[in-house]
């Protein structure tokens, strides 16, 4: 096992002890619920560094076609899209304890919400076309304009909102104004980094099994045309 992964390993289990045990700040309002924000927030970090890498081989693919780059495109939109919808739970969670709904009108969660269909729709459009040049030609396409669609969504709209609870939206001051202290910090960026190493440990397992799955199927067809 690359030592990577080991690091990964030890930053998720430090910032799940330190995520439940650790000191923080005594705020109004959030208390206690502010330890999901180094469960919370770094998930949208590692799915947002997955979807660039899946859409930078979507754009490799077309320059140059190959089955390789089809699957490190797909299995990428794949884990962005698992950390993504751990990342509405996580924060419909919050939003919970800290709003008093599991849900509102929030343009931050409204995006967010938007930006996970526009990409579960990619995944149902993958499993709608036989053909596989085509599939992968279509697929490709899509997830350039998806993750086009998706950057100002989630980065640029909440931020013009005119009214948005989330912190550092619709004027509210953001975490490292107000309860980001050094305490919080020292678990916080340990907890991107960790949840990073994740998304790409789990893009690399998926792509390897498919890989394997590719050469059965490549065989199959090989015993059946001889």
């Amino acid at each position: 096992m690359k030592w990577w992964k080991y690091l990964a390993i030890a930053l998720l289990l430090y910032t799940a002890v330190m995520g439940f045990l650790g000191q923080v700040p005594r705020l109004a309002i959030l208390n206690e619920t502010e330890r999901n924000l180094y469960f919370h927030v770094p998930m949208w970090f590692g799915m947002t560094i997955v979807l660039a890498a899946s859409v930078v081989n979507s754009l490799r693919y077309l320059r140059n076609p190959s089955s390789r780059l089809d699957i490190l495109a797909h299995e990428s939109a794949k884990t962005g899209v698992l950390l993504g919808v751990l990342g509405l739970l996580t924060g419909s969670l919050w939003a919970r304890y800290t709003w008093g709904t599991w849900w509102t009108t929030d343009v931050k969660l409204n995006c967010a919400a938007i930006t996970m269909l526009i990409y579960l729709a990619y995944l149902v459009l993958r499993g709608s076309v036989q053909d596989e040049q085509q599939r992968a030609r279509l697929s490709a396409i899509y997830n350039i304009f998806a993750f086009a669609v998706a950057i100002p969504l989630l980065f640029i709209v909440p931020r013009v909102a005119s009214a948005s609870l989330h912190p550092g939206m619709g004027g509210n001051p953001g975490f490292s104004k107000y309860d980001l202290d050094s305490h919080m910090r020292l678990v916080f960026y340990p907890a991107v980094i960790g949840w990073t190493l994740l998304a790409v440990w789990i893009t690399e397992v998926s792509c390897r099994l498919a890989f394997v799955k590719e050469k059965v199927y490549e065989k199959q067809l090989d015993k059946q045309t001889a």
